[in-house]
């Protein structure tokens, strides 16, 4: 790897070293205190009834905090006909099954949700191996009313609402979390979203690549599509277009993308 980094002696690097771990210091600190002004954000409480296909039939939205107070959503990009995910929301879940084994031990069950209908979800999970639960909102208008998903007219008109602004959207559906509280008489909260990179300290593998000095590993488009891919398919040929869709080697792309 050539650089045009300065090189300097141990006594130069360490005052640098030294002067950047305030400036770490000063973010760590507020981190601490953005994460607790969310935990201090006012609740909605939840008055629609949502049902959704699992493997182990239809459930509602309480049924899926499976015995605990907090319920954390991934809004997944997976529509109905479509035979693979996004690959930003692959990316982000290839992080999520190491953490179940520490979130089990507590007081939060993770859920995954998507559009497309559960044979579909089921097909792709096995083939990404994961274990974490993943339900389908098929018919429902979950991910709708979330701000996950978006209808075509929305979409046509600019009067999607994403990440808390209104606007142009690419597709029917973009990635985002969404946290939910039960209380002790059965009562759901909607307690806070994020979407974009809103949610990116998820992603372990960012954490670790910020840490070396190529970051991380982004190119000409400037975010993972320049090299993030399905876990099976690094090696193939191939690219992910602008909405992070696989685009397999001297397949025909349209003349807009």
């Amino acid at each position: 790897m050539q650089t045009g980094h300065p090189v300097v002696s141990r006594v130069e690097w360490l005052a640098a070293r030294k002067a950047l771990l305030a400036r770490e210091k000063e973010q760590t600190r507020l981190r601490d205190a953005i994460a607790a002004e969310r935990r201090a954000l006012p609740w909605v409480k939840v008055e629609k009834t949502y049902i959704f296909d699992t493997p182990r039939g239809k459930c509602s939205l309480g049924d899926l905090f499976d015995g605990r107070s907090q319920l954390l959503v991934k809004h997944f990009m997976l529509a109905p006909g479509q035979l693979e995910g996004c690959v930003g929301c692959s990316f982000e879940c290839d992080h999520i099954d190491a953490a179940l084994q520490h979130l089990d031990q507590t007081d939060v069950k993770f859920v995954c949700v998507a559009r497309a209908p559960l044979p579909e979800i089921e097909a792709f999970r096995r083939r990404m191996g994961w274990r974490f639960a993943w339900v389908s909102s098929y018919g429902s208008d979950f991910n709708y009313d979330f701000n996950a998903s978006f209808t075509p007219e929305e979409i046509e008109t600019g009067e999607a609402e994403y990440n808390y602004r209104k606007g142009k959207l690419p597709l029917e559906d973009l990635s985002g979390f969404t946290v939910f509280a039960r209380n002790d008489v059965g009562e759901i909260f909607h307690t806070y979203s994020a979407f974009g990179r809103g949610a990116e300290e998820v992603l372990g593998t960012y954490m670790l690549m910020d840490l070396t000095p190529k970051g991380r590993n982004e190119g000409p488009k400037g975010n993972l599509t320049d090299w993030v891919r399905h876990h099976d398919r690094y090696g193939a040929e191939g690219h992910v277009s602008r909405v992070g869709r696989w685009v397999p080697a001297g397949t025909p792309t349209r003349c807009c993308g």
